[in-house]
């Protein structure tokens, strides 16, 4: 699969976000060396994770794990459900879609790139911020991962949403103390 799939339903300005994710994941990949067929999970990944994001909220529920009661939530697992169901094999791949809103502490690295993808492609608000991380991630990927999450974990708590199990552990995941 290249390209956002047949059976996304997303906006033309999703789809421009889409883009800019997977393209952002495919420049990282690229300066980084990563081999031809892992730059393909990464923009696989990319090019699912919003892919069902303007579907309507109580079609994808059913899909959304226990304990999600934040409908903004439910369109990765249910992207990572449609995706399987046309084919898609790779966990890996399957749990960076699924998870990419709130993190998952057992992810691989397509994971990891799509989470930093989403958060610091170039159409962003905030961006002279996410710049800066952005252009850090070929550096030192992990440091960034960890400074993105605290990003996101603090506008999740100032917003005043719950924290679901899994953005929780991922944080644990990746927290470096002292």
């Amino acid at each position: 699969m290249t390209g956002i799939p047949a059976w996304a339903e997303a906006t033309p300005e999703r789809r421009a976000h889409i883009e800019r994710v997977a393209a952002l994941a495919g420049e990282w990949a690229d300066a980084l060396r990563v081999p031809a067929n892992e730059r393909a999970r990464w923009q696989r990944a990319a090019y699912l994770h919003d892919a069902l994001k303007d579907a309507p909220a109580e079609r994808l529920a059913p899909h959304a794990p226990a304990g999600w009661n934040l409908p903004d939530l439910f369109h990765g697992p249910a992207a990572a459900a449609r995706a399987a169901q046309d084919g898609e094999t790779d966990q890996g791949v399957l749990d960076a879609v699924a998870y990419h809103s709130v993190g998952y502490g057992g992810w691989d690295a397509a994971g990891r790139m799509l989470y930093l993808a989403d958060f610091l492609e170039p159409g962003r608000v905030g961006q002279e911020q996410r710049a800066g991380l952005a252009a850090r991630v070929i550096q030192d990927p992990d440091a960034v991962l960890t400074e993105v999450a605290a990003l996101r974990m603090v506008g999740l708590i100032r917003s005043g949403w719950p924290l679901v199990p899994e953005m929780v552990a991922f944080w644990n995941s990746v927290a470096r103390p002292g």
